[in-house]
């Protein structure tokens, strides 16, 4: 990795997450995330910038939210930075037409 060196202190660049997969992610009990697949190790799957997904709309499966991505009144949080999974038993690779409607937070009032 670049690295660069001003008064002593070395500073590296902030990595960017824009080139590892878009992912669904099933867990066995904390629920469905969306993000960027940093890391897997079994079924430990590390996630940035990640969302939980409460509840969707507008598809029937994780396979079309996958596809197609969601509907309207769908619940989607406020993403994290990271977070770790530790009982990740479904990934799924997001397809190009569902990244606009799972890449934003909707909590409807």
């Amino acid at each position: 990795m670049k690295t660069i060196t001003i008064d002593g202190v070395e500073y590296t660049p902030k990595q960017s997450h824009d080139d590892k997969p878009l992912v669904l992610v099933r867990t066995f009990s904390a629920g469905v995330h969306v993000g960027r697949l940093a890391k897997r190790d079994g079924r430990e799957v590390t996630l940035a910038d990640s969302r939980r997904i409460w509840s969707w709309k507008g598809a029937n499966t994780l396979s079309e939210v996958a596809a197609y991505g969601v509907g309207s009144g769908s619940k989607i949080s406020q993403p994290v930075a990271s977070i770790l999974l530790t009982e990740a038993i479904e990934i799924i690779p997001v397809m190009l037409g569902a990244v606009e409607s799972l890449t934003v937070s909707g909590w409807p009032k």
